[in-house]
């Protein structure tokens, strides 16, 4: 059995599951409960996963999955029901069980990122399985990155870049761009004085400079995989 206040957590996650498919954060936790600090949330968290209520999902850091549900909380008093509107919505029971946070999508594989090779020329009939719930929306492909120039940006030689297919992109955000039509990198993208610089993740790197028609964006950073041998 539960207490009431892991009772009353459990029902947060649940209820947060359904309707974004990601886990609430812990900051998020704290005030839905009304805790004084974080370390109230990790102690709740580990006695739910010591009785098998929710697990923890490997290689995401705010990745909960609800496994069952309580029959029951411990006797005695139950905490007072929260005055904040958002915390009152979650206290009715699950409407159903969250199934985003576990789907798994399969998207297309397009080979190493190399100096030299376009996007279109590495077209496989390969796919990579990835957690729907790292993706959102739009239509994505992955790409095994090869070197060290994205390092300082935790990108690692090996490492799989899941990309979201655009051919718009912001200052500062990491792309995979497509230079005079040749040679695809994979870079942060900034604009300046008219141009366009793909900088490096690695102070061993020197930025690159183009004209605008010589940079075509073909995608935009969504997230990494990474295996472990």
């Amino acid at each position: 059995m539960l207490t009431a206040k892991q009772h009353e957590l459990l029902l947060f996650i649940q209820r947060r599951l359904e309707e974004t498919g990601i886990s609430p954060s812990f900051e998020e936790m704290k005030e839905a409960l009304d805790l004084k600090s974080k370390s109230g949330v990790h102690r709740l968290i580990s006695a739910l996963e010591e009785r098998g209520f929710i697990r923890r999902l490997p290689n995401r850091a705010r990745a909960l999955e609800v496994t069952r549900q309580p029959e029951d909380v411990t006797s005695g008093r139950r905490a007072p029901a929260p005055a904040n509107d958002m915390v009152s919505r979650v206290a009715a029971p699950p409407r159903t069980a969250p199934a985003a946070a576990n789907d798994v999508v399969e998207i297309p594989l397009h080979g190493r990122i190399a100096a030299g090779v376009p996007i279109e020329a590495m077209q496989t009939d390969r796919t990579l399985p990835v957690p729907a719930a790292l993706l959102g929306a739009g239509e994505h492909y992955a790409l095994e990155v090869s070197g060290d120039s994205m390092i300082e940006a935790g990108i690692l030689d090996g490492d799989f870049a899941l990309v979201k297919r655009t051919d718009t992109a912001r200052d500062g955000e990491i792309v995979v761009a497509l230079v005079r039509d040749e040679e695809a990198t994979l870079k942060y993208l900034r604009r300046e004085n008219g141009m366009i610089r793909l900088d490096p993740a690695n102070g061993a790197y020197d930025a690159q400079i183009y004209r605008p028609e010589e940079v075509q964006v073909q995608g935009r950073l969504a997230g990494l995989l990474r295996r472990y041998h």
